[in-house]
């Protein structure tokens, strides 16, 4: 398992980063490794929700099928996903209020690979540090974006 975690703090209130990261079509706007949402349920998320996001990983397209699993609105969410041959992935957002009109982004990715320790090992060969990379330039993205958002 593999475990990838970054923080940002964003000069917007929650409400306007909530929408933002619970907006499956917006996820090419901020996700640096986001390719296409293949597929999503009708409506808002909210628990039992699925998606089919594409991601982009060193040259390899790679759909994973997310089922959001945990939700606290404008707090945290908890997306679990399953990719090829067998890989796992669950993702948390946290946010937090700071102030009158900020949020703490906290970001956190556990990554599962099939096969025990050998997948482990060709997991991280192949994928180094790439993670914390692009999650450090995710959270970039999506701090440019949410601060350009007007406050309501």
């Amino acid at each position: 398992m593999s475990v990838v975690t970054a923080s940002v703090h964003l000069d917007a209130p929650p409400a306007i980063v909530w929408e933002v990261v619970m907006d499956p079509a917006r996820l090419g706007e901020w996700v640096t490794i986001h390719r296409r949402l293949r597929s999503a349920d009708e409506g808002a998320p909210r628990v039992g929700y699925q998606m089919v996001q594409q991601l982009y990983l060193r040259g390899v397209s790679i759909d994973v099928h997310w089922r959001l699993v945990g939700l606290t609105p404008l707090q945290q969410v908890v997306w679990e996903g399953r990719g090829p041959a067998r890989s796992r992935a669950r993702t948390e957002y946290t946010l937090t209020r700071e102030g009158e009109a900020a949020t703490r982004f906290d970001y956190r990715n556990e990554f599962h690979v099939p096969l025990g320790p050998i997948g482990a090992l060709a997991s991280r060969a192949i994928v180094g540090g790439m993670p914390e990379r692009e999650a450090s330039l995710t959270l970039k993205r999506l701090k440019d974006l949410v601060e350009r958002v007007p406050a309501r």
